[in-house]
């Protein structure tokens, strides 16, 4: 271990209480701890106390921290536990479209590779139905007659769904993963949010539209809804790119904007994809010159070598005034195989008026997306 990951860093600063819980955690998990700023004769009312560890041990205390709730130690017990006991699951959305039926296939191999099963979903929607007063009788009953068509209709093309599956697995050409699936009535991106605050998957794997459609065919993308508003990793797969194995991705673009929580998310990413060995381009796209963007990248990827040895990584500075016709030069030129970069959860008005760029390029791009969260 060099002298510069023995260096101590400050990985948070708590109340005493928390700091002492979080100093607990770590040492629990081999990570060797110190807290200073501790008031010493009373120490109970100490305020801004430096949680400080090594720097070896950054990416780990990070991914221990973003499981822990210090609201309180019950909270964080119960969390820990789930986490500890939860089975891995990788979710797949579909509406029985080729392109979400060659995502399934995807979450296959993924599943195969990652010791995961696959939960196949889909969710429709009987709008009649929401919207009718419960008085009127006639209609109320055409309604109702409506969303159980809707509903026969889903059960029969899931059941159509997992015959497809079992014959693919029986022939080789998926590996035999165990999978279920799940048919809800409701608005697909809410229920697809309750699917996965129940069962918590490692990824989700979705379908997206080709760049060429019409922009009122993308409108409301339940993809780009989900990117939004889910915690767990997307997989987003174009529905014109041919792209099945991501044990056959060899190159991966990381877009990082600087943002606080970018390390978080791309450690995150690496621990996902152990079983996998690609190379990672670090990109950062600015439309202004500023000589600190490329010291940046260059001290990111410094401190990827140390803390990921075996991983391959090179910076790009891209400087293009259009950020997605940039990264789509970027891409071609690098034989770029996924686009990975963290999406930030915002509140409805800043995702109305200034869509994130995950978002933006889920309209756009033809190359599959690894959208993270942290």
């Amino acid at each position: 271990m060099s002298e510069h990951n023995d260096n101590l860093v400050t990985l948070a600063i708590h109340t005493f209480e928390k700091a002492q819980i979080l100093k607990t955690r770590l040492e629990s998990e081999g990570i060797e701890t110190v807290i200073n700023n501790v008031n010493l004769v009373q120490p109970n009312v100490s305020a801004g106390v430096r949680v400080r560890i090594k720097e070896s041990d950054l990416p780990k205390a990070l991914s221990i921290v973003e499981k822990m709730n210090l609201g309180s130690k019950e909270d964080y017990a119960q969390i820990d536990g789930a986490v500890q006991t939860a089975k891995r699951v990788i979710l797949v959305p579909i509406d029985f479209s080729d392109y979400s039926i060659k995502a399934c296939d995807t979450a296959f191999f993924m599943a195969n590779r990652l010791g995961a099963e696959v939960v196949v979903m889909n969710a429709y929607f009987t709008p009649m139905y929401n919207n009718v007063p419960i008085f009127d009788v006639v209609t109320y009953k055409k309604a109702e007659d409506t969303a159980v068509k809707l509903l026969d209709k889903a059960k029969v093309d899931m059941s159509n769904i997992t015959n497809l599956i079992n014959k693919k697995i029986a022939n080789g050409s998926i590996p035999n993963v165990k999978f279920s699936t799940i048919i809800k009535e409701g608005i697909p991106e809410e229920e697809i949010g309750k699917v996965c605050d129940e069962i918590r998957p490692i990824i989700i794997v979705m379908g997206t539209r080709g760049k060429d459609r019409k922009e009122q065919d993308l409108i409301g993308s339940v993809t780009a809804e989900i990117i939004e508003r889910s915690s767990a990793p997307i997989l987003a797969i174009p529905e014109d790119e041919v792209f099945e194995k991501f044990a056959d991705v060899k190159n991966i673009a990381y877009a990082t904007n600087f943002g606080p929580n970018d390390l978080l998310a791309f450690d995150k990413m690496i621990n996902m994809l152990k079983p996998y060995s690609f190379k990672v381009y670090l990109v950062h796209i600015q439309r202004n010159t500023d000589a600190w963007n490329e010291i940046k990248l260059a001290g990111i990827q410094e401190y990827f070598k140390k803390q990921y040895p075996n991983l391959e990584t090179e910076y790009a500075l891209i400087k293009d005034s259009n950020i997605l016709e940039g990264l789509d030069k970027f891409v071609e030129e690098k034989n770029i195989d996924v686009i990975s970069l963290n999406s930030y959860k915002r509140n409805i008005f800043s995702r109305l008026f200034n869509p994130s760029i995950a978002r933006k390029m889920v309209f756009h791009a033809q190359t599959p997306m690894l959208i993270m969260h942290s």
